[in-house]
């Protein structure tokens, strides 16, 4: 079964470039007003600290937010368009690496795929408005469960590599939920890993299931992006391909790093940014 998923993931990564470079080259002449060098920096940063334990959707908003890289309405859009691909790579090492059961895996990556496809058709005909509003939320609530990781709140105590019955089923839904927000810009890392802790689950099982997570749900969700032109190309494109370098530096030459005084800082960053966000949405309104 795990041969099976990552066979899949790799058809993913291969359909998603060929999806991706086909619109890119059909807009070259009509690419947007941004940094090359501003998104490179941002894509290799928040990915390489993504494949530690981070995120990089919050952190990521914050900094293209700061940067004035994209329009508040194109960043869910561009922050799934262009960390699809590292994604995939995420998890296609981390599931040969980190043993989890099976069923455990389909059951995941499956429902937060079909809550991501729903989503994205919702996300991508919001306005800039409601986009702002949505983010803002997102970032609050990604927040908290970092804070309550950070005050040992939410502890990963346990040691199992699968759950079964109601825990697998409660699994599922949240999972479905998390799929969903995570088109309008939601990391799904943090509170993926918090579900992981209190249904038992180890704590090095979190990162196979929240990034196959992200993999199977990335690609379609993207893709719907993608072709409603609901994305930044330049800065998806700027970000995605120093992303893929950092993936690769990150899990499997550095693999870990003293990280207690960075995750302090991208909370109060995050939530500089929600409060500014929600400032924006309700002075325009």
């Amino acid at each position: 079964m795990v041969n099976i998923i990552w066979i899949i993931l790799v058809l993913f990564a291969v359909w998603f470039i060929y999806v991706l470079a086909s619109d890119i080259l059909k807009n070259k002449n009509n690419l947007e007003n941004v940094s090359w060098i501003k998104t490179g920096l941002i894509g290799f940063v928040v990915n390489f600290f993504d494949v530690l334990g981070i995120g990089a959707f919050a952190p990521q908003t914050a900094l293209l937010k700061f940067t004035k890289q994209t329009s508040d309405k194109l960043i869910p859009g561009t922050m799934n368009v262009a960390n699809t691909i590292p994604v995939l790579i995420q998890a296609i090492i981390f599931i040969k690496v980190i043993e989890v059961e099976p069923t455990t895996m389909v059951v995941m990556f499956l429902t937060a795929m079909c809550g991501a496809f729903i989503g994205a058709d919702i996300i991508a005909k919001l306005s800039e408005n409601k986009i702002r509003l949505t983010m803002s939320i997102a970032l609050m609530i990604t927040a908290g469960f970092m804070l309550a990781n950070k005050l040992h709140l939410i502890q990963g105590d346990g040691v199992a590599i699968g759950i079964h019955g109601w825990k697998l089923f409660v699994a599922g839904i949240v999972n479905f939920i998390l799929g969903a927000m995570m088109t309008a810009g939601v990391g799904l890392y943090a509170p993926c890993m918090a579900l992981v802790f209190l249904l038992g689950l180890s704590p090095q099982v979190a990162f196979p299931i929240m990034m196959g997570s992200c993999a199977f749900l990335m690609p379609l969700a993207s893709y719907k992006f993608i072709k409603s032109g609901a994305y930044n190309k330049k800065a998806a494109l700027g970000m995605a391909i120093p992303s893929i370098v950092a993936v690769l530096i990150a899990a499997l030459i550095v693999k870990s790093l003293p990280l207690d005084t960075l995750r302090w800082l991208v909370l109060f960053i995050i939530v500089y940014t929600s409060i500014t966000m929600f400032w924006s949405a309700v002075k325009n309104k």
